[in-house]
């Protein structure tokens, strides 16, 4: 009754769901292994060496917290098993998932042979599988620079980020985003020298200004160098390094010799090879499937979700879209709240975001009201000594609705979900300030916030 291209986030969950829903669903994945990009070659192998990283820099400076363990050494190749470990395990859960929820699976590309027909090439085989709806969620794909040809070796997209064989002595990364950020921060932490060119003047596009000038603050604090305002002219790779040619504003070249250097631009919709244009499914000059609010196309009965139409490219808004078209096809009434899908970037500290930024609501002329708390004021924080970062509540001025949270922490992933949930109910900072809070905790500063909105925080 209805196949789904793609096995990501926004696929697997889709299928999951349409057959919870009662309706027979075929799920198809070119891969070879379930899950897409984020369990594959992004979200879940990033965090493996994001966290194992910060427990070999956390372990090097014990000796200062009375912890004497010896000289800490490096083991790289056991800490890409423990990576590589990790994605096998979910990837194979993923699949026990589809076989437990009745789906079918298809391993295979696919591509429309027409608007009800579904060709899977699979090695030398093709099948052709009839089915009444389609929902396209193949994901997307990373963004090189013109002229620039990714090699996985020493000119790298993220992907091969997650796989250098040693660590380089040096590293440029190109792009202050999300993907930047936290490869720059794995790969300094376990020794390289790393440099970060963005062509704009702040880091984390999109962000809220204030979070994005704190945070490159403390990534300078931990060695990551970073050249704001600065335009890549040319990237050449020789036998020995990479040359990165690059121009301030002002004019004055900056050349670059390094290891490897990471292409981290950005990504776009992967929409090739589906045969759109063969069945006449829209798309936009980014490649993107256009999609109406119930995310059907402009063809009846195929749908798209998640990294191939419009929005963030987030894995849960993928699979939030998953989840209500699954059930708007099934007759029901599934919808997603673009104003509250949490954003995070799983630095240390990690920065945390939901709703409007305070450059957002200048932009539409609101009303609002900001309270702030840093967490040097909060008693978990120094105790522990992870005192860096603040949470920024923003509230509507007349009604002190919160309109957006914003936060540097550690645990900020996880203390974002509160304030999504606050927001999601249509919370005021004045329920989140009379919400008692658990001491000591991080969460704590969440309510010194709140409480600073009407400028009568307790502990700063």
């Amino acid at each position: 009754q209805v196949t789904v291209i793609g096995g990501g986030p926004a696929g697997y969950v889709c299928a999951i769901r349409l057959s919870q829903l009662g309706l027979k669903t075929a799920c198809v994945e070119s891969r070879g292994t379930l899950g897409g990009t984020c369990l594959n070659i992004g979200c879940i192998p990033s965090k493996s060496l994001l966290n194992l990283s910060e427990q070999f820099y956390k372990a090097k400076k014990f000796s200062q917290l009375g912890i004497d363990i010896g000289e800490v050494k490096l083991n790289l190749s056991m800490m890409m098993k423990n990576k590589d470990k990790a994605v096998d395990s979910l990837t194979k859960g993923v699949e026990f998932l589809l076989k437990k929820n009745k789906v079918s699976y298809f391993k295979g590309l696919g591509s429309f042979k027409s608007q009800n027909q579904i060709s899977i090439k699979y090695k030398d085989k093709i099948t052709v599988i009839e089915t009444e709806k389609t929902v396209i969620c193949t994901g997307s794909e990373p963004i090189s620079l013109k002229g620039v040809k990714i090699d996985e070796k020493k000119i790298l997209s993220s992907t091969g980020a997650l796989s250098i064989p040693s660590v380089p002595k040096k590293m440029v990364v190109i792009g202050a985003g999300y993907i930047g950020l936290e490869m720059a921060s794995v790969w300094s932490r376990l020794g390289s020298e790393v440099h970060i060119v963005e062509f704009l003047d702040h880091i984390l596009p999109g962000m809220d200004k204030e979070i994005s000038s704190e945070f490159i603050k403390i990534l300078n604090k931990q060695g990551i160098n970073f050249h704001l305002k600065t335009k890549v002219e040319s990237i050449t790779n020789s036998n020995s390094s990479v040359i990165i040619d690059t121009k301030n504003d002002k004019g004055k070249s900056l050349k670059f010799e390094s290891d490897v250097v990471l292409i981290s631009v950005g990504r776009k919709a992967h929409t090739e090879n589906l045969n759109l244009k063969l069945i006449g499914v829209e798309i936009d000059k980014n490649g993107k499937v256009k999609v109406n609010k119930n995310f059907e196309t402009n063809i009846k009965n195929i749908y798209a979700i998640g990294d191939v139409i419009n929005g963030p490219m987030l894995a849960h808004k993928a699979e939030e879209e998953g989840i209500a078209v699954a059930e708007l096809i099934a007759g029901q009434s599934g919808h997603v709240n673009y104003d509250v899908i949490p954003g995070v970037i799983y630095t240390s500290p990690e920065v945390a975001s939901v709703g409007k930024t305070e450059e957002e609501l200048k932009e539409l002329k609101y009303s609002y009201k900001v309270g702030k708390f840093p967490f040097l004021a909060n008693s978990r924080a120094k105790a522990i000594d992870l005192p860096e970062g603040f949470v920024k509540i923003l509230s509507d001025s007349k009604t002190d609705r919160v309109l957006g949270v914003h936060m540097i922490a550690h645990h900020a992933g996880e203390l974002i979900a509160e304030m999504s949930l606050a927001m999601e109910f249509g919370a005021s900072s004045e329920d989140i300030a009379r919400t008692c809070h658990a001491h000591p905790t991080f969460s704590e500063a969440i309510k010194e916030a709140a409480l600073s909105v009407d400028k009568r925080t307790i502990h700063s």
